[in-house]
């Protein structure tokens, strides 16, 4: 039996986001009664139809960052290859690591002990607790751990080139020095930021991920629909 995990959060207006960014607006442009007033359908059948509006950061919510988010050089998301953004995955159990706090080459190995999968070119995602903990509370924006050089670098010498996290970043961003980001820059990486449900997969095993981004001319990064696929 496979059984189909939802890592995605919720996208409605005015989400959290890093001071940096705008918020989003996700609202109804047009609702099922003002649509009447087009008169489609016919007499006896008429038919209403509703749509709404959406703008936002590219980095809002559950995204993935494109290389040219990192650098100048980097390939935007239109122009990443789509089979970096599925595949074989591993979640790895992070939920001991403190609040601010840095995840390094010691506990990448402990918990790939942990997890019984080798990582080699998996889509690695590690799971903190930060969302379930502080999520909806501002909080979360600066409470998550960063992942440290070393530990993207190990990552890199095991063929994954992506990850993913919990919360809004690899990194801890009010101290504004982003080592993970420019390990990933330097790496050829890149990752996920703002997963949920990571703790759903912790004992898994290996299992399928998918998180696809919108093809977006010059994007530095995009949303996705990130979801996990396990055997059960």
């Amino acid at each position: 039996m496979q059984k189909i995990i939802d890592l995605t959060l919720e996208i409605t207006n005015k989400m959290l986001v890093q001071d940096a960014f705008q918020s989003n607006i996700y609202v109804t442009m047009v609702s099922h009664e003002e649509s009447k007033v087009f008169k489609t359908g016919t007499e006896d059948d008429p038919f209403t139809s509703t749509w709404n509006y959406l703008g936002m950061v590219e980095h809002t919510g559950t995204h993935v960052d494109a290389f040219f988010h990192m650098t100048p050089d980097g390939l935007p998301i239109d122009r990443m290859p789509l089979d970096l953004f599925f595949g074989k995955a591993v979640c790895l159990d992070m939920r001991h690591i403190p609040a601010r706090g840095s995840i390094t080459v010691q506990d990448m190995e402990q918990a790939e002990q942990e997890a019984g999968v080798t990582i080699d070119g998996h889509i690695v995602l590690l799971a903190t607790g930060v969302h379930e903990k502080y999520f909806p509370s501002k909080d979360i924006l600066f409470m998550n751990p960063d992942i440290s050089p070393e530990a993207v670098a190990w990552l890199a010498s095991r063929h994954s080139r992506m990850h993913g996290v919990e919360g809004p970043s690899t990194d801890i961003m009010d101290t504004q020095l982003f080592p993970s980001h420019r390990a990933c820059r330097d790496l050829g990486l890149s990752h996920y930021e703002w997963l949920i449900n990571l703790n759903q997969l912790i004992g898994k095993g290996e299992f399928q991920f998918y998180g696809i981004p919108l093809r977006l001319k010059n994007g530095s990064g995009s949303p996705v629909r990130a979801f996990a696929i396990i055997e059960e």
